[in-house]
């Protein structure tokens, strides 16, 4: 008898944080939706806006069209103050040079911030 309350029991509070799971998900994803962007347009910024950020607490750089802000990555970047060579204008030349690794391609679009304006 008590093992069968105890199976019982079990099952219930087994059942409880299933639902529980299945709740907080659903709730993740609504709020996923709506934080989402409407516009999933990307900005646009012409050189000139990019030129403006020039220093090592405000670093952006444009890689083929794109531009991307890099302020955060300035002190961690292993090439020390190289990556401020061409803080606020075009480092696609110095981008693709050799002293790169291959991961620093998938890296650098987590900076991306919209395109580069005619």
């Amino acid at each position: 008898m008590i093992a069968v309350i105890g199976l019982l029991l079990g099952f219930l509070v087994s059942a409880l944080f299933l639902i529980q799971g299945k709740r907080r998900s659903s709730n993740g994803e609504e709020k996923k939706k709506q934080s989402e962007p409407k516009d999933l347009k990307p900005k646009s910024y012409s050189k000139s806006e990019v030129a403006e950020h020039n220093k090592r607490d405000d670093c952006w750089i444009i890689i083929k069209d794109k531009v991307y802000d890099v302020t955060s990555y300035v002190e961690e970047h292993p090439g020390g103050d190289a990556i401020l060579d061409h803080a606020g204008d075009d480092s696609t030349d110095g981008f693709f040079g050799p002293q790169h690794a291959t991961r620093v391609f998938d890296m650098i679009e987590d900076f991306y911030i919209g395109q580069l304006r005619e």
